[in-house]
């Protein structure tokens, strides 16, 4: 359904060319070779461009008969002097140029904005055809043994760059001022007329909801490109924002109704997770160690392992000197660009229609994920689309509310001021009401999810008793996606305070969320686990929990499963249940302690895991007294492991503790007396919820 779009496989600027260097300290044969490449190249993109159709297959006849030109030249094997040679390395610059941006005219994604570009675009087209002109006009004609048909037309090229034929179409000329009308009307707050934006994104190629996407995506890439850029790159900014609202507000309302949300496995093959998809595979091959998230842009440290370069960027800009998946001392901190691997991640997505997440979603500076819109055009646009939506979501057909709240999820996947939007125009209650549907049941759930990270969406969710039917999707959801995204909606909504406790004391929410841990898939699990995490921050929860048997259950993915960050988590909940005397008691009559010792001792990286082991190490003993410290004693290994953490730990409170346990266990095993513990804070680190 969601088609796949034509887009490059580097990220750029559009309608720039990256960094092209002049040809230096090559042969003859060598320029001319790629001379004659070049151009073949770009005569074979002759396709029929949206857009600059006129400019571009000018620019693309003058390249072809350059063509002919540059392979009697190979075919004569003349002798270039050296300004022969000069001039054919600019002519090998100007190719170059062409080339990318024929390659910007033809991504089918980003039509709307080379029409609003047609002033620029023409004056790129002039400015490379009067390059090329300018280095033929040089070239001593008259002494290369060439054909005169040829010759004369090598003349011809030369006098139309001259003339600087290329101009704007003057039907694109009216489109882009139609372009403009549109904005006006919703920078006033005037609602555009239907039918005349659709004939201007007829004219632009856009006539699906899948050209729409394409479009949005392409619009938010080049944002994220610009967004750290200076004073007139910020004005771009602004522009290109006000027509990601215009566009999003297209999609949701002009193409609402080719958008068919209700086809099955293939609606989810194109529209789920990416980390779901990926389950598929193998996606221990392109996930980063570090977030788990899809890697798009892996590197290799000197141990050999691979990570996504914000990933361990952070790590490194936070003191660590590790490799954070073996603990190996890192002998450079030099990133290796594992090129091989990003292109094998591209080509997978490419070949199941994944778009790749960029930077900007792995929390990088992107205008579309701060609370302002923009511009006041994109923020009129959000508005007329959020009040659209919610009326879809109340009083529409079945199928027209589960479009709505797939339109819902897409939009608030990122952006504050969308949340907000959504959430003014009423989209919570009619969301909740969808959760009885099985058909419309994970895009209402994902929706909610997304709306429950705005402050206002979690009291619209609490207000509307939606507790319980986010609960209620918990136990008996449609399907294991449903389920594990609302065990992430309890972890947001469990990030208030006076909601914790709401939250704990409704029956089905703690008994629901170990169920999930103990049965549900690894990403169910992750988020059971640190939703549970955030009730017992609410420390009237911590009896509920263990009443409810979750010790086992966690001891139980502790030691049965291998995704080191899901048993980081676990000992971290682990942990926090050790710190009262009741969670101590069932921690030890449980084999807590021997799992405390194991995971010290076996977890790769000090960070995390092994700090929650020495947090419940610490507990344990405070709480069970001598009987634990002694078992904890007789393992002569712990004490070189609490050594290593005691120096090498990555919080202050992860090595405090390690310090006062050496300092227990030392007096023990010196004198048999406890000592006094010194005190310290609970778990060294918040486990981390796993992006949906």
């Amino acid at each position: 359904m969601i088609q796949r779009q034509n887009r490059p496989t580097d990220r750029r600027r559009i309608l720039t060319s990256p960094a092209v260097h002049p040809c230096e300290n090559i042969s003859q044969a060598t320029l001319l070779a790629s001379l004659i490449h070049l151009a073949a190249t770009i005569c074979q993109r002759g396709k029929q461009f949206v857009t600059q159709r006129k400019n571009a297959r000018r620019a693309i006849r003058k390249v072809g008969i350059l063509l002919m030109f540059l392979e009697e030249i190979r075919d004569c094997e003349l002798v270039f002097s050296d300004s022969v040679f000069l001039c054919f390395s600019e002519l090998h610059l100007a190719f170059q140029k062409i080339l990318f941006l024929l390659e910007d005219l033809g991504r089918e994604d980003a039509t709307l904005w080379v029409l609003m570009k047609s002033e620029f675009v023409a004056g790129q087209f002039r400015m490379l055809i009067g390059s090329i002109a300018t280095a033929i006009e040089i070239l001593p004609l008259d002494s290369m043994n060439i054909c005169g048909e040829v010759k004369e037309y090598v003349e011809l090229v030369v006098k139309h760059g001259r003339n600087g034929e290329m101009e704007v179409d003057p039907d694109e000329e009216l489109v882009g001022k139609q372009v403009e009308s549109v904005l006006n009307c919703f920078d006033r707050g005037i609602e555009p007329d239907f039918d005349f934006v659709k004939r201007i994104l007829d004219f632009v190629g856009i006539r699906t909801w899948s050209h729409c996407n394409g479009q949005i995506e392409f619009l938010e890439e080049q944002i994220e490109l610009r967004s750290s850029g200076g004073e007139g790159e910020q004005r771009e900014v602004s522009f290109l924002s006000s027509w990601l609202g215009v566009l999003s507000y297209c999609r949701g309302v002009i193409f609402f109704q080719t958008l068919d949300s209700n086809a099955g496995e293939e609606e989810q093959s194109e529209t789920g997770i990416i980390s779901e998809k990926l389950g598929c595979l193998n996606p221990e091959d392109f996930r980063c160690p570090i977030s788990l998230e899809l890697m798009t842009d892996p590197v290799t440290v000197s141990t050999g392992q691979t990570y996504d370069r914000s990933s361990i960027q952070k790590w490194l800009k936070s003191g660590n000197t590790t490799c954070p998946k073996t603990g190996e001392r890192l002998q450079s901190k030099e990133l290796v660009p594992n090129t091989s691997l990003r292109n094998v991640i591209h080509q997978f997505c490419i070949d199941r229609g994944i778009s790749l997440p960029t930077a900007a979603t792995q929390g990088g500076s992107n205008i579309a994920g701060t609370i302002n819109p923009g511009s006041n055009s994109a923020a009129a646009a959000m508005r007329f689309l959020s009040r659209f939506l919610a009326r879809r979501l109340v009083f529409g057909t079945e199928e027209e509310k589960n479009k709505a709240a797939y339109e819902v999820r897409l939009l608030s996947k990122s952006n504050i001021f969308n949340r907000g939007c959504l959430i003014q125009a009423g989209v919570i209650l009619p969301l909740l009401n969808l959760l009885n549907s099985s058909a419309s049941q994970e895009n209402a759930i994902a929706a909610l999810l997304k709306l429950s990270k705005h402050a206002g969406g979690k009291r619209a969710i609490v207000e509307n008793d939606g507790i319980r039917s986010i609960l209620a999707v918990l136990k008996n959801g449609s399907s294991s996606e449903s389920k594990q995204i609302a065990a992430a909606t309890i972890f947001y909504l469990s990030s208030v305070k006076g909601y914790r406790k709401l939250i704990g004391e409704t029956p089905e929410a703690i008994p629901g969320l170990i169920e999930l841990i103990r049965s549900g898939t690894h990403c169910g699990k992750k988020n059971a686990v640190v939703a549970l995490f955030g009730l017992l921050m609410y420390q009237g929860n911590s009896q509920r929990v263990l009443r409810n048997g979750a010790v086992p259950v966690l001891i139980d993915v502790v030691l049965g499963s291998d995704k080191e960050e899901l048993v980081a988590d676990s000992l971290a909940v682990l942990a926090s249940l050790a710190e009262t005397v009741e969670g101590t008691i069932e921690l030890v009559r449980n084999s807590g302690l021997a799992v405390a010792i194991k995971g010290l001792q076996s977890m790769r990286s000090v960070r995390g895991g092994k700090e929650h082991c020495i947090s419940m190490l610490w507990s344990l003993c405070k709480n069970g007294g001598a009987e634990v410290v002694e078992a904890l004693a007789g393992e002569q290994s712990v004490m070189g492991s609490l050594y290593s953490a005691a120096t090498e730990g990555s919080s202050a409170s992860g090595r405090g503790k390690a310090r006062d346990l050496i300092k227990v266990l030392q007096r023990f095993c010196e004198t048999g007396a406890l000592g006094d513990f010194l005190d310290s804070d609970g778990p060294c680190e918040r486990p981390q919820l796993r992006e949906l």
